[in-house]
């Protein structure tokens, strides 16, 4: 099963994506956003800069937990990924990220 986008309104009538992985688990959440728009731009952002290694800061929680960010170009963020327990599972949230983000198709649930 391949990847998708799940762009979805929060509570607070905000509205925000998340990349799944083809086993329904999150790769990647974005931040919320004023207009449903600025979510679209946000998915076509992380389609367009998912496969490039560059774009990918390796970072450790305050906990030390292993995680990453997914950053545009201009070097704003686009997304987050989960904590993970290794820095191998980790890199491997990134190498999905990669192979789902650049072409997973959006599911609406707005």
């Amino acid at each position: 099963m391949a990847g998708k986008f799940e762009l979805k309104r929060s509570k607070n009538d905000k509205f925000y994506f998340s990349l799944l992985a083809g086993n329904g688990q999150t790769i990647l959440s974005s931040e919320m956003y004023e207009a449903k728009a600025s979510a679209v731009n946000g998915i076509a952002s992380v389609k367009a800069n998912a496969g490039n290694d560059a774009r990918y800061d390796k970072l450790n929680s305050g906990k030390g937990d292993p995680y990453f960010v997914l950053k545009a170009g201009n070097h704003q963020v686009i997304g987050n990924s989960q904590m993970y327990s290794s820095e191998a599972s980790r890199d491997a949230g990134i190498e999905s990220c990669k192979t789902n983000g650049t072409s997973a198709e959006t599911v609406d649930l707005t």
